[in-house]
């Protein structure tokens, strides 16, 4: 298993945990990727946060929606409604994107059906999140749950997928690259 650590800070107040020790927990986890998520935030928290993050950890770090703060990470992650207020287009959203970020950062999209993961095949992305797997707690808008389905779909994307939403440590699948977990690390 490849841990891809979900950083969502709603989680970390919930469960009154700080940054530092969630970079802590993922570090001992070997996180090869943080992904900070922060919906409520302006956009000087999130700096902070990431500058704090990255004087911890020395892995992969992948700011959610924020691509305005690209230089103080290695990449964005962005949902299939946050890509449409880029643009209606997913198309012309994830050029405009890349022309914001440029092609030496990663760029990750969230999936969660067959369709969804086939159109990101002829978009420039470095992986696809695709899910939910099961219910979970961190998001509370997930329309579908995959299930097993998750690792057949998972084999039609050309990128690296990481599974989302309520994934374990020890789940197992054929086609998936990485584990996103986020309270599932700090439970």
């Amino acid at each position: 298993m490849r841990l891809y650590a979900l950083c969502d800070q709603d989680l970390l107040d919930n469960k009154g945990i700080s940054v530092e020790e969630f970079v802590d927990i993922a570090k001992q986890n070997n996180a090869e990727i943080i992904q900070y998520r922060n919906k409520n935030a302006d956009i000087a928290f999130i700096k902070q946060q990431l500058i704090q993050i990255r004087k911890l950890y020395e892995g992969f770090l992948i700011v959610n929606d924020a691509y305005e703060l690209i230089e103080f990470c290695d990449g964005v992650h962005v949902g299939q409604e946050d890509l449409k207020m880029i643009d209606r287009d997913i198309h012309k959203a994830v050029k405009i994107l890349r022309s914001v970020i440029k092609n030496d950062k990663i760029l990750g999209i969230s999936t969660h059906n067959e369709q969804e993961v086939v159109q990101a095949n002829a978009l420039d992305l470095n992986y696809i999140g695709l899910g939910a797997y099961r219910d979970t707690t961190t998001k509370k808008d997930i329309s579908s749950v995959l299930g097993t389905k998750l690792d057949e779909i998972a084999s039609k994307s050309k990128h690296l997928v990481a599974a989302i939403g309520g994934v374990k440590k020890e789940d197992t699948f054929k086609h998936v690259t990485y584990h996103v977990i986020g309270s599932g690390l700090v439970e």
